[in-house]
C-alpha cells in the first residue's frame, strides 16, 4: 500500500485519540528520572520527526509501520497489572491527541505519566510530565510550565549550556535532571557528577533499566 495513503488513513483514525499507532506495550520498572524504581506499564507510540541522532528507538520513528490500536484495548491491557502507574512515551507522544487515553486510564484508577520532547502542543490529563528537550526540535514555549521534571540528555560538553537554557524556562517546582547518553556514559558520567556537585539544583538520572537488563 502507498505510504502516503497509510499516513492519511492513520491521521483520520488518530484525530480523536481513540486509536494510536502502538509500537509496544509492557509492564516493567521505570528506569529513569524522578519515578525510577516504580512499577509501571509502558505504552510506546510510534511516530517521531524530532530526529535525535542518538535515539535508541529509531524503529519508533515511522508511525505507518506500527498498527493502529484501540486506546480502550491499551487501557484494558494496562489494567491487568497490579502497578497503577502508566508511562506514555515514544516516538513522540505529543504528536497525538491523548485526552481520551488519559481519561480512560484515570477512570480505571491509574496514574498517568508522559515522557515527551514537548515539540507539539501537549494534550491529555497527566499526573507527571517529564520534559526531555531535544536540540533538533525545541519544545514549544507553552509546554515548559507543564513540566514536573526536566530531563536533559548529555551527549557532549555543550549540552550543559543547553540544559541551563531549558532550566531557565520551566516552573520553579520542576525537578532538574541530567542524564548521560548511554553510548557515551563512561565518558560523560564523570562530567555530570562534577557539574551536579558544583550546581546542586541539578540531579543525576541514570538508565537503571539498562543496568538491570529489563525493558
Amino acid at each position: 500500500m502507498d505510504r502516503l495513503k497509510i499516513q492519511s488513513d492513520q491521521s483520520i483514525f488518530t484525530q480523536n485519540g481513540k486509536f494510536l499507532p502502538l509500537m509496544e506495550e509492557f509492564y516493567t520498572i521505570q528506569g529513569e528520572g524522578f519515578n525510577t524504581g516504580k512499577a509501571a506499564y509502558f505504552i510506546r507510540v510510534g511516530g517521531c520527526d524530532v530526529g535525535c541522532h542518538w535515539c535508541d528507538v529509531k524503529e519508533s520513528w515511522d508511525a505507518s509501520i506500527h498498527p493502529l490500536t484501540s486506546a480502550d484495548d491499551i487501557v484494558n491491557n494496562a489494567n491487568q497489572y497490579p502497578g497503577k502507574a502508566v508511562v506514555v512515551t515514544g516516538g513522540e507522544p505529543s504528536m497525538y491527541p491523548l485526552d481520551y487515553l488519559t481519561a480512560q486510564l484515570k477512570a480505571k484508577g491509574m496514574q498517568t505519566f508522559v515522557e515527551t520532547s514537548a515539540a507539539y502542543p501537549l494534550s491529555g490529563n497527566w499526573d507527571w510530565v517529564c520534559l526531555s528537550p531535544k536540540k533538533t526540535m525545541k519544545p514549544l514555549a507553552e509546554n515548559y510550565k507543564l513540566a514536573h521534571e526536566l530531563k536533559v540528555i548529555i551527549f557532549n560538553k555543550h549540552d550543559f549550556i543547553w540544559a541551563e537554557e531549558n532550566a531557565a524556562q520551566v516552573n520553579d517546582n520542576c525537578i532538574l535532571y541530567l542524564q548521560p547518553e548511554w553510548s557515551k556514559s563512561k565518558e560523560i558520567t564523570p562530567l555530570i557528577i562534577d557539574y551536579v556537585m558544583k550546581n546542586p539544583k541539578w540531579n543525576i538520572s541514570l538508565q537503571t533499566h539498562k543496568y538491570l537488563n529489563i525493558p
